[in-house]
């Protein structure tokens, strides 16, 4: 009973005081050390591909994770590794989402995508390039993302976080992943938005 009254005391106590919130510093030099991992409830990775040269068709992953050691001293050396499980893709449509795994991404005999980035190179402010090795359906190739660091600092809970959005476009024919093409564009867009939470 005792920690019911506590744990009722400590909401009441938490609705009712001001919640101190500083807005994220998007300097990335002033970015806390350490390593970073991914807060996956304020996360996606959403993609489109051209569907018979009509309308791009959406799509998302829901299943992935990542993470990245960070040195402010060192910002274009840091380490980010991201898994997808390409399983996970989601249509919104319950018979294309048992079909299009196997079909576009191979993902009955390659189930996890991986990135592995090589080289951050910092361009204006809070934006700049990051490169690296992705694999996707057994093939590896080396692609470039352009990344914003939207900022970093602590969270209303006090913990640090950091949150990036960074965009792309691959080509799935580059992977072996040539089903419907041209009908369905080669073309794939990704558009991707990132939390992370300091260990």
């Amino acid at each position: 009973m005792s920690r019911l009254l506590a744990s009722i005391a400590l909401a009441s106590t938490l609705l009712t005081s001001t919640i101190v919130f500083a807005a994220p510093d998007n300097n990335p030099a002033n970015m806390v050390a350490g390593t970073y991992v991914l807060e996956k409830t304020h996360a996606s990775i959403n993609a489109k591909v051209m569907h018979q040269g009509y309308a791009f068709y959406h799509f998302r992953f829901d299943k992935f994770d990542a993470s990245f050691d960070y040195d402010p001293k060192k910002p274009t050396e840091a380490q980010v590794v991201v898994t997808v499980d390409t399983k996970s893709m989601n249509t919104g449509y319950d018979k294309a989402n048992e079909k299009f795994p196997v079909e576009f991404l191979a993902a009955d005999k390659h189930p996890t995508a991986t990135f592995k980035s090589r080289n951050i190179t910092v361009a204006d402010g809070n934006k700049g390039t990051m490169t690296g090795n992705l694999t996707l359906g057994g093939v590896t190739k080396p692609i470039s993302l352009d990344v914003v660091f939207n900022g970093a600092g602590k969270d209303m809970m006090g913990a640090m976080r950091s949150g990036f959005s960074a965009s792309t476009t691959i080509k799935r024919s580059e992977f072996g992943l040539t089903k419907y093409v041209p009908v369905i564009g080669d073309d794939v867009a990704l558009a991707i938005e990132v939390e992370f939470v300091k260990k």
